[in-house]
């Protein structure tokens, strides 16, 4: 198997070393160079032909999202952001995955000693996802797309009681903006669990309230769940639904990794199918794994609509694969059709009730 080849772009001579020897511990990826500038990797990806670019935010002689908004536009390349764990970090690498970057990785800190192998392993995993990535078809779809209006969706016909649920991870950034920016502001509670670590889902969460017509919160324990409102998973928790004095509600807790996750997907989709039933609608997105399969399955089975996203439009086509393969998914649809697909479920939900 041909090994990946990274270029790692970084001003600290510390962190290009550490990355370096992190990516190549297991043998299948090689880094082919390290930049310390946007300028030096300009000439390095054209010589060196990269599969993947790790890309630290803050740089000398430009800054790196306008570094990554040049390549994106001129020679699609996926890049894997290394950020740093501060409010600001968190802004600028969402801005950096709407531009086109393919994932993150928080930047291991002086007293992140005990979890650099952790670090390493999530280092690795993403740079693997990146690589088989459809950076180039998305950059070239995004260009093709029309900017036609669409006929507002109308969900207010949705019985008392539905909940939509959505789970994504590598990708997901962007497949829930386009699936929550499309959805009225009267629709049911929106459930989301998308892998993203601590301190970067309340700025997700801030970030799609800015964009999107529903109220868009980061989810807090016991928080009742209301129409026209979206709750995002809080990094490093993993979110339940549970019915109690006749509401549905948010639970929080930190219990064990699911599927090798906190949020899990599967343990999000696994209480709405028990709670909510044939009265949920679900939706898994682009992402690597396949953690929210078994969950899916679950709603499905507990008599729920489900939808993947189709291979065309995902940037990773991992979890929607094994949904797909697992019969948890009722239909497969671009990320641009889901929020009408789940919609017309929801109004067809009302015409049953």
């Amino acid at each position: 198997m041909m090994s990946i080849k990274v270029l790692v772009v970084d001003d600290s001579a510390l962190i290009r070393e550490v990355l370096a020897r992190m990516l190549t511990r297991d043998g299948d990826i090689d880094v082919v160079g390290t930049a310390t500038d946007p300028i030096d990797a300009r000439e390095k990806i054209k010589a060196l032909d990269p599969d993947v670019v790790t890309l630290d935010i803050e740089m000398p002689n430009m800054n790196g999202l306008a570094f990554l908004e040049r390549l994106m536009r001129l020679r699609p390349t996926p890049v894997v952001m290394v950020s740093t764990l501060t409010k600001k970090g968190a802004s600028e690498t969402l801005l950096a995955l709407e531009l086109g970057a393919v994932d993150f990785v928080a930047k291991p800190s002086a007293e992140f000693a005990g979890g650099l192998d952790a670090f390493g392993a999530g280092l690795r995993d993403k740079i693997r996802a990146a690589a088989k990535s459809d950076v180039r078809g998305r950059s070239a779809s995004r260009a093709d797309t029309p900017k036609t209006a669409k006929a507002p969706l109308k969900t207010a016909a949705a019985p008392e009681g539905a909940l939509i649920a959505i789970g994504a991870s590598t990708g997901g950034v962007e497949a829930i903006r386009a699936v929550l920016s499309e959805m009225p502001a009267d629709c049911p509670p929106v459930v989301i669990a998308q892998h993203m670590p601590a301190g970067f889902t309340g700025r997700f969460a801030a970030r799609l309230d800015e964009l999107c017509a529903l109220k868009v919160v980061e989810a807090e324990d016991r928080m009742v769940l209301q129409p026209g409102h979206a709750y995002v998973a809080r990094g490093d928790y993993h979110l339940r639904v549970e019915k109690s004095s006749g509401q549905l509600k948010c639970r929080l807790s930190q219990d064990g990794l699911e599927s090798g996750h906190r949020p899990s997907v599967d343990v999000l989709f696994e209480s709405v199918a028990k709670t909510v039933g044939a009265m949920a609608v679900g939706a898994i997105l682009t992402g690597m794994g396949r953690d929210g399969a078994r969950g899916l399955k679950l709603m499905r089975d507990a008599g729920a609509y489900t939808v993947g996203q189709s291979q065309a439009s995902a940037l990773v086509y991992g979890m929607p694969r094994v949904a797909f393969e697992e019969g948890a998914v009722v239909e497969q649809a671009a990320v641009e059709q889901i929020a009408a697909k789940l919609a017309n479920a929801l109004v067809k939900l009302k015409s049953a009730a």
